[in-house]
């Protein structure tokens, strides 16, 4: 080959640099530069590989012809003819014929395209950033015996133009990549919170049902069954002492169910809002558990909690239900307090009681807490547990940040 002027090859390679400019992908990049290369080492084939972050795969990118490394992406290093090069065992790679070198034959060596297309005398140089291999320049020539040292000084000049650019593509292509699997792992996680919530929701509505059928049917009948045996002890057709016992039970089955059904229907919640309901449930918690319990609830939500979607409302109904349960009938309290607000962050609720408080509070069991925790979760809320401001007794708060449950609609029943 005829030797190039100095003047000649520096706009050659400033040729490069202008055609690099605004290239945003590999292929297309290559592409741009393959004729301005050309001038500088001439060539059949023109490709450069990438390696990934993880050195163990590489992608080839080409110009001139399509070969089977181009087609076939990613692929590992290790089957790479020119591995020792990528691995950086190597500085360069001149050979006269590809197709007897032996450095390019060994076992499992993807050689496959050399022969294909007839590819003979081969210039392999590494693309470095920082000292770093991240892929090889690589020219090819049908001709045996074509290319010198002097063509491998200059595709390292070119290697040295096209390294950064390619480096940046690859850095962009590895952010990109993350982002969609991120976004995928956020949209499969997502889409699982939906169809739970959806579940929960359904769960709702026939727990409701259930509460209404037991209060039409099941809580009449044992209304009636307990009018009957009233009137068989007042008119002394059977004795009255044999009979209070099953009267005093069948009181209590009939309370129990009471409970359950109001648990199941939360009707004050429907018909009068959040804040009423945790309060109505707080103070027959407290009454019908029979203690002294000193109680307070603070809201200082301005009624924001009633535009939440009904099925959220609901869940901070059950978590707030439930925290309340387990303070007056577990913790021995003697005060109790419930506080509702809002803040830059969102609306929490917290349930703060006096009593003997959880000996490993990082470590819970129990139905009730691990229900609160998966409702929590359900509505993409914060749930925490553990001892109040003051050291002792039991906190249970939730938090339900900004825009984490979309806001009910005008007209929407409730």
């Amino acid at each position: 080959m005829l030797k190039m002027a100095p003047t000649a090859l520096l706009d050659h390679y400033l040729g490069i640099s202008r055609l690099l400019a605004g290239q945003l992908d590999f292929r297309s990049a290559i592409k741009a530069v393959g004729a301005e290369v050309s001038h500088i080492i001439p060539h059949d084939h023109l490709d450069v590989c990438i390696t990934m972050v993880n050195g163990k795969y590489h992608t080839a990118y080409e110009t001139g012809l399509d070969t089977a490394w181009g087609e076939h992406a990613p692929a590992l290093v290790a089957n790479s003819p020119i591995r020792s090069l990528l691995w950086g065992e190597v500085q360069s790679m001149l050979t006269a014929d590809a197709q007897v070198d032996p450095r390019f034959h060994f076992e499992n060596a993807f050689t496959r395209p050399i022969f294909e297309h007839n590819l003979r005398s081969r210039i392999h140089v590494p693309l470095k950033v920082e000292g770093e291999v991240i892929g090889a320049l690589s020219c090819s020539s049908h001709r045996i015996d074509f290319y010198t040292a002097e063509d491998v000084a200059n595709a390292h000049s070119v290697a040295d133009l096209l390294s950064p650019y390619f480096f940046a593509l690859r850095a962009a292509d590895q952010a990109k990549q993350s982002a969609i699997v991120e976004a995928e792992a956020r949209a499969r996680e997502e889409g699982l919170r939906l169809g739970a919530l959806n579940l929960t929701e359904a769960l709702e509505r026939e727990r409701q049902r259930i509460g209404m059928d037991l209060h039409d049917q099941t809580l009449a009948d044992l209304t009636r069954l307990s009018r009957r045996l009233d009137r068989l002890m007042q008119e002394g057709e059977v004795g009255g002492e044999a009979l209070e016992p099953l009267a005093r039970s069948l009181q209590h089955c009939m309370q129990d169910l009471r409970e359950i059904i109001e648990e199941a229907k939360p009707s004050v919640l429907q018909l009068f809002g959040f804040s009423q309901a945790v309060e109505n449930h707080l103070d027959r918690s407290v009454r019908d558990n029979g203690s002294q319990i000193r109680w307070q609830l603070i809201d200082d939500t301005d009624g924001l909690i009633d535009s939440l979607d009904k099925t959220v409302r609901i869940a901070l109904f059950r978590i707030a239900q439930e925290a309340i349960n387990n303070a007056v009938r577990h913790a021995q309290a003697s005060e109790i307090e419930v506080r509702m607000r809002t803040g830059a962050v969102g609306i929490a609720i917290e349930v703060c009681d006096d009593g003997r408080g959880m000996a490993k509070p990082n470590r819970h069991s129990g139905g009730g807490i691990d229900n609160m925790m998966t409702r929590a979760r359900l509505i993409s809320a914060k749930f925490t547990i553990g001892p109040c401001r003051d050291g002792h007794g039991t906190l249970v708060k939730v938090q339900l940040p900004r825009g984490a449950a979309k806001p009910k609609m005008p007209g929407e029943s409730a």
